[in-house]
């Protein structure tokens, strides 16, 4: 995630806000997408250039293209079940900052999580997955360790979902690439959260205006 961006023309912040106006178009039922033009996609072909890169979630009701109504080149999207990070998700992501040089970063989870709703289960009621899956979960169970265990269910899923979304932030905040990010300036590292019985994300406002590199209590 290093590099400074010098073929991009749209900023983090509009990054930011051109994501925010996708999601209501999406609500509203007035998205653009798909629309499929091939003079776009020829263009493409040579070159490609997305305003933002969003870490997301595989769960199929989530797909960011869709969700934020963007068009073929304009996200470059990565997706893990639970949106956690690991070495294959940073490898990526650096290769997001040093040739795409993206200047926006989300990291966007949603509601009802599967996977976290299993790290869940795992820590506070010991119930155990398949191997692999687990090997997953432990990406997720540090941000656990703020969660009430004697909340109720629904209650400990959602402030367990948020609390996973900025775990990765804060994984991705405190990387080398993404402290050299902060020193160049120029871009931004946001959070969100999806509903997925209605489709719109929630960007969590205590984060996502900081520059990339800050971290809850600084």
């Amino acid at each position: 995630m290093s590099g400074h961006d010098t073929h991009n023309l749209v900023t983090a912040e509009e990054g930011l806000q051109r994501l925010k106006a996708g999601n209501e178009r999406f609500l509203k039922g007035t998205a653009c997408f798909p629309t499929i033009r091939k003079d776009v996609l020829a263009a493409l072909a040579k070159a490609q250039h997305p305003y933002a890169t969003i870490i997301g979630c595989s769960d199929s009701r989530v797909p960011p293209e869709l969700l934020f109504d963007a068009d073929f080149g304009e996200l470059f999207v990565i997706r893990i079940a639970g949106n956690v990070l690991s070495p294959e998700i940073a490898g990526t992501l650096q290769y997001a900052g040093m040739h795409l040089r993206t200047p926006l970063y989300v990291v966007l989870g949603h509601e009802g999580c599967g996977a976290v709703q299993a790290a869940v289960e795992l820590k506070f009621r010991n119930a155990r997955k398949e191997s692999r899956v687990e090997l997953l979960l432990q990406s997720i169970l540090p941000c656990l360790d703020g969660i009430d265990p004697l909340a109720e269910p629904k209650v400990q899923l959602a402030r367990a979902v948020e609390a996973n979304v900025r775990w990765t932030m804060r994984q991705i905040a405190e990387s080398p690439e993404g402290c050299k990010r902060l020193a160049e300036g120029g871009y931004k590292l946001a959070g969100a959260v999806c509903d997925i019985e209605t489709g719109r994300v929630r960007f969590l406002d205590s984060m996502h205006d900081r520059q990339l590199g800050h971290t809850e209590g600084e």
